[in-house]
């Protein structure tokens, strides 16, 4: 971050109410300036596998001493995953992969990587900025028209990727760029969180109190049934004089 910002961070995941196993995954390297969530499919072990295998391979990255290079040593690390994900699946007879999203940030400036519906979000001046887009069948099919944002919302085929680490041999990530403001908060989170709570309602939570966020987005979550795993990751930008971040995985 350029000189004066403070960077905070909390990682919260839970299993949920119905699901015996936490496929989610996430890493936190706050020296670095890399924060990742990665929501992991093909079964409890399978999926598992995939997340945790994005999250040990970006765990690795050595830091970068500019955005261009961190960048790159992200993207290489989530591409190496994608191979081993890929031939691991291939070796066993059967598809896993997991999405993933990233938080690169960097002299003041932040960049956000992501494939599949693992989601990043900006919360700037009272107002909640979507980062990313949906990697979905039922996306696509708005996107080309086929569909009305609120047909999407309640189609029965809405999780079903369209793209995500390991499915395939190659491939493609999206990424922005953009510049980071005082008092920004970022947020990361798997679809346990965003396929819960609106996002008018994800705004509410951390217009409220940021420091008690990442609880409180989590507990929401678990009073409406929790029907998959929940991890949110919050990454602020402030004066160094503002109170910490905190949060305890319930």
């Amino acid at each position: 971050m350029r000189a004066g910002f403070r960077i905070e961070d909390a990682s919260l995941t839970h299993v949920g109410v119905v699901r015996s196993e936490n496929e989610d995954s996430h890493v936190s390297l706050p020296q670095a300036g890399i924060w990742v969530v990665a929501d992991g499919m093909g079964g409890a072990h399978d999926g598992r596998f995939a997340a945790q295998t994005i999250a040990d391979s970006v765990a690795a990255v050595e830091p970068a001493d500019d955005l261009e290079l961190a960048c790159e040593r992200v993207a290489a690390a989530i591409h190496a995953a994608n191979a081993r994900i890929f031939a691991r699946s291939r070796e066993l007879g059967k598809q896993m992969g997991s999405t993933v999203v990233a938080l690169i940030v960097h002299g003041g400036e932040f960049v956000v990587m992501w494939a599949g519906d693992s989601r990043a979000y900006l919360y700037r001046d009272g107002a909640l900025i979507p980062l990313t887009r949906d990697h979905t069948m039922v996306e696509g099919m708005v996107e080309r028209g086929l569909l009305t944002t609120a047909e999407a919302a309640d189609h029965p085929m809405r999780h079903i990727l369209a793209r995500a680490v390991g499915v395939q041999e190659t491939l493609e990530v999206d990424a922005i760029r953009d510049t980071i403001v005082t008092k920004d908060l970022f947020l990361l989170c798997s679809d346990g969180l965003h396929g819960v709570l609106a996002d008018d309602e994800i705004a509410a939570i951390l217009g409220e109190d940021r420091h008690a966020a990442g609880d409180k987005l989590v507990s929401a979550c678990l009073e409406r049934g929790a029907p998959d795993n929940v991890t949110v990751t919050l990454v602020a930008a402030s004066e160094p004089t503002l109170l910490a971040l905190s949060g305890t995985a319930p």
